[in-house]
């Protein structure tokens, strides 16, 4: 059994694996980490390996914490991967982006793949069906192009996110919910119809925790998995265990 730790700026997943079977999965705040592995620990006491993924910082003294009772994985660009990169800056590349990838080509082999993850930010990862990691794009997220709205304008206020019922907005706010919401569905669907000219087999993965808001409102036909990210990790985490 493996323990996944995806490391957010204030959240962390947590996850438990069988093989490829989900079997536990939890979110805690990151001042919590320690606790909540100690009781995972406690109830899957045979998980040997944990892999850690870490967009936010731990501390030296919790990931040595951690490494009390598993063997530890700490992923970075040097980590074994199930892709050749060829990203300009490797060393650039995302932790949470190399996850994405590497789920995509052993959910998806031989397929020309975009991942989209739509998160605090949307971003766009593209691997060929040579398992080519090629790069992609970076956008803003829903509710950053909210907050951004209310940040530098003087009358705009802060929303939370709503589909909109019309794409005529009116009113201020349902102005604001127009361009947010169908801007970004837009942006999606031109992005996967731009792919699809140069690659019209492609194989679209959305993912993210904005997943099951947009996924039933895109045009495209995409396979929605909001767990793609923990998957991702579970792969890296058996090629470099063998297990």
């Amino acid at each position: 059994m493996n323990l996944i730790i995806d490391v957010g700026n204030s959240f962390v997943k947590l996850a438990v694996y069988k093989g490829d079977k989900l079997e536990h999965k939890e979110v805690t705040h990151i001042k919590n980490i320690l606790e909540s592995v100690s009781a995972i620990h406690q109830e899957f006491i045979i998980i040997k390996n944990a892999i850690i993924s870490s967009v936010g910082k731990l501390k030296k003294t919790e990931i040595e914490a951690i490494g009390k009772n598993f063997k530890v994985l700490i992923l970075n660009s040097e980590t074994n991967l199930p892709f050749k990169n060829l990203y300009k800056t490797p060393k650039t590349l995302g932790v949470d982006r190399i996850a994405l990838v590497s789920a995509s080509v052993n959910k998806f082999p031989k397929n020309n793949t975009l991942i989209i993850d739509a998160g605090t930010c949307i971003t766009y990862d593209f691997v060929t069906s040579k398992n080519q990691y090629m790069g992609g794009a970076i956008s803003p997220g829903l509710q950053m192009r909210y907050n951004s709205l209310n940040t530098f304008t003087a009358n705009l206020p802060l929303l939370e996110c709503k589909t909109p019922s019309d794409i005529i907005g009116n009113s201020t706010k349902e102005s604001i919910h127009s361009g947010v919401v169908i801007g970004v569905l837009n942006e999606i669907d031109g992005v996967i119809e731009t792919y699809k000219l140069k690659y019209p087999d492609l194989t679209v993965i959305l993912t993210g925790g904005d997943t099951k808001f947009l996924s039933k409102q895109l045009k495209s036909s995409i396979f929605a998995n909001p767990n793609f990210l923990l998957e991702g990790l579970n792969y890296i985490l058996q090629i470099n265990t063998n297990e």
